[in-house]
């Protein structure tokens, strides 16, 4: 297995750089594992295979504005602050730029909007407290409750069309701060459509992991099992733990919604290695990878993935990479949108 395995060519344009609206217009492939078939519908046709019984598992973490402008105290240069990951009260994991200008010690001050130099705007003050490689910086807030009125949404990289509203890059149902990327799956649904498939009979439960910065990142390695994959903060509780290990016992389905609850439903599985699943907090550093032998997920939507990304290598853990390749071969023939504000697939 290399990481070129997991490699396609896609053209530029199916890249989707705005979302579609409404939300749960979006295209929607429905793949079978059984028999392969695939089909095409509109995602709010979900409803159509969700039974009574399933369990669909949400993951209701919201994206913060962790993207942060500044100037470095004494020579006024400009300072970028990108939030990777909270590492306790007042202090972040950052990516910063340019990294070579700011060693330990050094004091950023931050403002609403750093290019206008203008000493009315909102400010507050961060001290460099430790140096990583590649601009990652340990860094201290003086207030970290003052920068959700500093920071802006953080976009994908390959998203060059600003939002007009940043809300259409959270979940309807996120609530628990803590992101630097939105968990995509999740944005193609509506309340109405979340109703509808309460109404079935189905039952929603909402579970938290924080996304970092490696959503975005293609693996480097030629071995993907050499990648060290960024760790994420999660928990999922007792109430959704038990609700889980009742429906695996009746023999209903668990659908996640997303990668991200995959990893985390799983990693609270393996945590304990006997069954029933038990609740879960802490820091999750699974990497799924063909192979892999999945204990609690039976369903899958998922959006469509950067090549050589370790999302696509789940997806293919989960329905074998022969039965992707096919997928997104066909998806790339039907004009299907790509990434973050791309149309979405269901896997069963």
């Amino acid at each position: 297995m290399r990481t070129s395995d997991f490699n396609y060519q896609l053209p530029a344009g199916l890249i989707a750089q705005t979302p579609i609206e409404p939300r749960d217009q979006s295209r929607l492939m429905v793949l079978s594992r059984k028999d392969r078939s695939v089909a095409h519908r509109r995602f709010h046709e979900i409803t159509d295979y969700v039974k009574s019984g399933d369990v669909l598992v949400f993951n209701e973490s919201r994206v913060i504005p962790a993207r942060l402008s500044g100037r470095k105290a004494g020579t006024g240069a400009r300072v970028e602050i990108l939030l990777l990951r909270r590492l306790g009260p007042n202090t972040w994991e950052t990516l910063v730029r340019p990294g070579k200008r700011l060693k330990s010690g050094s004091i950023i001050e931050l403002t609403a909007n750093a290019a206008s130099g203008n000493g009315h705007d909102p400010r507050a003050l961060a001290r460099v407290v430790g140096v990583r490689d590649r601009g990652i910086r340990l860094v201290e807030f003086a207030d970290e409750a003052q920068l959700s009125g500093l920071g802006k949404i953080p976009l994908p990289p390959y998203i060059h069309t600003p939002l007009t509203t940043p809300e259409r890059y959270q979940t309807v149902y996120a609530r628990a701060d803590g992101s630097v990327a939105a968990p995509t799956a999740g944005l193609h649904f509506t309340p109405e459509l979340m109703k509808k498939i309460q109404d079935k009979g189905a039952r929603c439960l909402f579970v938290t992991l924080h996304i970092g910065l490696d959503t975005f990142l293609p693996v480097r390695e030629d071995d993907p099992r050499e990648h060290p994959i960024h760790r994420e903060y999660g928990v999922l509780s007792q109430e959704v733990a038990d609700q889980i290990n009742q429906a695996k016992a009746d023999g209903r389905r668990i659908i996640c919604v997303g990668t991200t609850s995959v990893r985390l439903v799983e990693a609270a599985a393996q945590a304990n290695h006997s069954a029933p699943l038990q609740p879960f907090t802490g820091w999750v550093d699974l990497f799924i990878l063909p192979g892999y032998q999945f204990r609690i997920v039976d369903a899958l939507i998922t959006n469509f993935h950067l090549p050589e990304s370790t999302l696509l290598m789940l997806v293919s853990a989960f329905a074998g990479k022969e039965l992707i390749d096919h997928a997104y071969r066909e998806a790339i023939t039907q004009k299907y949108r790509f990434y973050s504000f791309g149309d979405a697939m269901l896997i069963l």
